[in-house]
């Protein structure tokens, strides 16, 4: 049609217009346009704190999130890297999968390092009565013994998950009389926990076996090596996540991640 050939059509496409094939990616669950704006709308309300309160708002932040921590968790292809001569075998390592023993692990952090961490074993998962429990005696004393100041308070972000949205969960708040942030629906990338804690944790934890619960010990021992500083970089990259949602290209996102 253009009376010119296949490979001087590339070289246009290709060089001169920028385009190139790319791959679909999966991702489990396709946002609406309701979504994307409610996306945009808390991160507008969220930078506007920052703007008006700058880092007194994030050092009163207290995010939360629980994970699966399993007895065994596989080397990633990554992780498994090693240093070989070009003459040497290939290594090779049967697939595994994780073990079935796992304990359920909430962790509450903020800028300073974690103040607390639960751990349910036996496979139990956490519901509204536990976390609302968890609220009001663990963590609402630990708060107040590590921050030793009275006018300060507590930001808490979490996700939207039911134990965390549940009027149990919603009236032990209220009495708490704690910040509530907007966190939108399938958002896991303006999660702290989600976004930077957990994929360190279980990264440091690969390739380990742990007989029954040694796993808590290990957890805490890694906890405890953590500077203040990790923590700290964790929370304080949260504005540009939130600037991140309010770009023209974000906007025109049709999909995101999805825990």
């Amino acid at each position: 049609m253009l009376s010119i050939s296949v490979g001087s059509v590339e070289d246009i496409v290709k060089y001169h217009l920028h385009y190139g094939k790319v791959n679909a990616r999966w991702v489990p669950r396709t946002l609406t346009d309701v979504n994307k704006m409610v996306r945009m709308q808390a991160a507008s309300r969220l930078l506007q704190q920052v703007e008006d309160e700058g880092d007194a708002f994030l050092k009163s932040i207290v995010t939360t999130d629980e994970t699966w921590v399993h007895y065994f968790i596989p080397e990633s292809q990554q992780s498994s890297l090693e240093w070989r001569h070009t003459s040497s075998p290939k290594p090779k390592t049967a697939r595994r999968s994780r073990s079935a023993g796992k304990v359920m692990a909430t962790f509450f952090w903020d800028w300073q390092g974690v103040i607390h961490v639960d751990f349910l074993t036996d496979a139990r998962t956490v519901n509204a009565a536990y976390y609302s429990d968890l609220l009001a005696t663990d963590v609402k004393e630990k708060i107040r013994s590590k921050w030793k100041t009275g006018g300060k308070r507590v930001a808490l972000l979490q996700d939207n998950a039911c134990p965390h949205t549940a009027t149990t969960t919603m009236e032990t708040m209220r009495k708490l009389k704690w910040n509530l942030l907007t966190h939108p629906p399938y958002s896991p990338d303006l999660a702290p926990s989600d976004l930077y804690l957990f994929g360190r944790l279980k990264s440091e934890l690969q390739g380990m076996r742990f007989a029954d619960d040694a796993v808590i010990q290990t957890v805490q021992e890694w906890i405890r090596r953590q500077p203040q500083v990790f923590f700290e970089k964790g929370i304080r990259m949260l504005p540009e996540r939130w600037k991140n949602v309010l770009t023209p290209e974000a906007s025109m996102l049709k999909t995101d991640m999805c825990k």
